[in-house]
């Protein structure tokens, strides 16, 4: 697919001089969930701020749909639907009436029905003549989203979503989000809850002190950076691992009633057979296994970490 959204060598320098992003380059396809992960202060609303115009780049150059950011604002501004972090609602308008004023300022001619089919398709139908103040966050954070999707943008920015959000309503979310992809919208999430972005993301992007470290899909780079962990649970508890098994990088577990042993599953061997064998020639008696896999969330906290040494 192409790419809807372009950033070639994107650099910040704020007047104090902390430079918020070094030099990001990134292509966003169309119809795809880009995932942004990084710490706080690694330069997310920084970057996304830059993408809908609110902040001006310092050097580099971004586009969306073709239209370059600063020279062509209103054009790619059009394009953009953005849900911020920070609930902002004018507390005493009505639901309705707040998403279509929104409708408004992009220029956009009245449409009712438009309106009614973003409430429905958001479950706001029910409320659309309740004041916000009335509203629970959830659905209040349903509200910016409305609104953000009242201009029909072909990209939508969901700026910490779910934050302060209870389990069951980000996964409806999360619902939500696949919907919109399936309508053909692009979705770039920057999230504090690594498992939604396993949950819904295509591609993952990891940025730290306003570096890209990587974007992968996110499949791949489970598959490329993840690693398995076999736990061997023992009949008879040790205290030390034996000296024969010490090659393998044994760690004792579970007060010494366990053995736990990481491989790489791109490697030619796991070693698994081996380390068996050689674990019943050390006298050990095994009493069952489990392994597990990394998640996303131990990748990110890895690369985090590789990034900032």
């Amino acid at each position: 697919m192409a790419a809807i959204v372009e950033i070639r060598d994107l650099r910040k320098t704020y007047a104090g001089g902390f430079e918020a992003l070094k030099g990001v380059n990134l292509a966003i396809e169309e119809g795809e969930i880009l995932a942004l992960l990084g710490p706080n202060g690694a330069g997310k609303t920084t970057l996304i701020s830059t993408i809908c115009g609110i902040t001006n780049p310092g050097t580099g150059q971004v586009t969306v749909g073709g239209h370059d950011v600063v020279e062509n604002y209103r054009e790619a501004r059009s394009m953009i639907g953005l849900v911020p972090q920070e609930i902002n609602l004018e507390p005493f308008s009505r639901v309705k009436d707040s998403v279509a004023f929104s409708r408004g300022l992009f220029g956009k001619p009245r449409d009712d029905a438009a309106i009614e089919k973003i409430l429905r398709q958001l479950s706001l139908w029910d409320k659309r003549d309740a004041r916000v103040v009335e509203l629970s966050g959830g659905m209040k954070r349903r509200v910016l989203i409305a609104k953000a999707l009242s201009h029909d943008p072909q990209v939508l920015f969901l700026d910490e979503p779910t934050a302060g959000v209870d389990v069951e309503l980000r996964k409806d979310m999360w619902d939500i989000v696949a919907e919109l992809k399936a309508q053909g919208t692009t979705i770039i999430l920057t999230t504090h809850y690594i498992e939604e972005a396993e949950a819904i993301a295509d591609r993952v992007g990891v940025i730290n002190g306003g570096e890209l470290l990587l974007v992968e899909e996110k499949a791949a780079l489970m598959a490329r950076l993840g690693q398995k962990t076999l736990q061997i649970e023992l009949q008879n508890p040790v205290t030390e691992v034996p000296d024969a098994l010490k090659p393998y990088g044994l760690e004792l577990v579970l007060d010494g009633h366990a053995l736990r042993y990481s491989y790489d599953t791109r490697g030619e061997s796991t070693g698994i057979t081996r380390l068996l064998s050689d674990l019943s020639a050390a006298g050990l008696s095994m009493r069952d296994l489990q392994t597990e896999q990394s998640s996303l969330e131990d990748i990110f906290v890895g690369l985090v970490r590789e990034g900032s040494a």
